[in-house]
């Protein structure tokens, strides 16, 4: 726990720089690439944590604290770190056994094409929302093959993309999810990947029972729940100094106000709880079986999902508790309100994951490309 709190505290005093340079700085790099941060989901055998998934989202809830952009970057690039019990030995080890500091991130691209050719494949395609890319060595991308009615995953080297900086937003500004594109690029087949496709699994590990889907919806959520939680204490260091205008007492002496912030705490605790308890009920069961049932699939889901909208909700009022301190730039508020809203817009924040579980509750096909 110490090396943990040794790096929020950088993370921290960091958090300014991450938003106005829109990057992670290279001193606060250098601290994650140390304390093998990037590899929490990595398998051991190419010098990662292989971390169990709620130590895992208890971490990125913890980072997310003390800066939004920071969490959500670990969370992408360690699930993308998966890849490597999917791709042949050789393979993972020159992307990750060789550098202690590899990084692979990677964004969808819709109209990406994959041509096969002798040996691989020629790829072309632009891609977007690669977060954490401009601190990646490795890039990947999903490209439907040619005369195929599926696709594959294909790795590659940065340097051999061409980046477009589209990242001007409203949160997680320091993630620098930008895009990135390459034209009639050769990826040798064995850079390529049916991504969590178990058929393709190399390593044993119980961890890559659990799709890759799964373990950022799970991240994501532990990003918004950690936001919340800063958001909430916040508003009670608040209420411990504020008199608002109208008021003869301080925030802290209004019923109304205990009652919303005891109101907001038990909806996050609940939220935290119901994720990381599902995800250790799932856990258990899957180190026993080294498999992963589509209940339980639909159960991290569902409460990843359920955790986010929840985490969003008692932050938003913790922030609107606060008043006109919360929109100010130099109070704990704003910046966080911003990253959290975020994060509820992008793909794991769709309320759509519902219908997804809904329909599979009820007995229907359900979509799992959104579960």
């Amino acid at each position: 726990m110490k090396d943990l709190v040794d790096l929020t505290a950088l993370v921290a005093r960091s958090a300014d720089a991450i938003e106005r340079e829109r990057r992670l700085p290279p001193g606060l790099l250098d601290a994650l690439h140390e304390g093998g941060w990037f590899r929490m989901l990595l398998p051991k055998a190419y010098g990662g944590g292989e971390s169990d998934p709620v130590g895992f989202v208890e971490t990125i809830a913890e980072i997310a604290r003390h800066d939004a952009s920071t969490a959500w970057c670990l969370c992408q690039n360690s699930v993308c770190s998966m890849i490597a019990a999917f791709v042949a030995p050789e393979v993972a080890g020159e992307m990750f056994g060789r550098d202690p500091r590899a990084v692979l991130a990677w964004g969808p691209g819709p109209g990406a094409r994959a041509v096969p050719v002798e040996g691989g494949w020629r790829v072309s395609g632009s891609f977007a929302f690669a977060s954490g890319g401009r601190h990646a060595n490795w890039l990947g991308g999903y490209c439907r093959i040619e005369g195929a009615a599926h696709g594959r995953t294909m790795l590659f080297r940065a340097a051999e993309a061409q980046w477009t900086d589209i990242w001007q937003v409203v949160g997680l500004r320091g993630t620098a999810s930008d895009a990135y594109e390459v034209k009639d690029l050769f990826v040798p087949e064995a850079f390529s990947v049916s991504r969590d496709d178990q058929a393709e699994r190399r390593d044993p590990g119980a961890l890559y029972c659990l799709p890759t889907g799964a373990m950022f919806a799970a991240g994501f959520a532990g990003v918004a729940t950690g936001l919340a939680r800063a958001l909430i204490d916040a508003l009670a260091a608040l209420a411990l100094e504020k008199t608002p205008r109208g008021y003869k007492t301080k925030l802290r002496e209004s019923a109304l106000f205990q009652a919303d912030l005891a109101q907001a705490e038990a909806r996050l605790r609940a939220a935290r709880m119901y994720l990381t308890g599902t995800l250790a009920e799932v856990w258990r069961e899957v180190e026993k079986s080294n498999r992963l049932t589509l209940d339980q699939r639909m159960a991290i889901r569902l409460a990843a999902s359920q955790a986010l909208q929840e985490a969003v909700a008692a932050g938003d009022a913790a922030y609107h508790a606060a008043g006109a301190t919360a929109v100010f730039e130099r109070n704990a508020f704003e910046r966080r309100f911003r990253d959290l809203h975020a994060v509820a817009q992008q793909l794991q924040g769709r309320r759509a994951h519902f219908e997804t579980v809904g329909r599979y509750l009820l007995g229907l096909e359900p979509d799992l490309a959104l579960a």
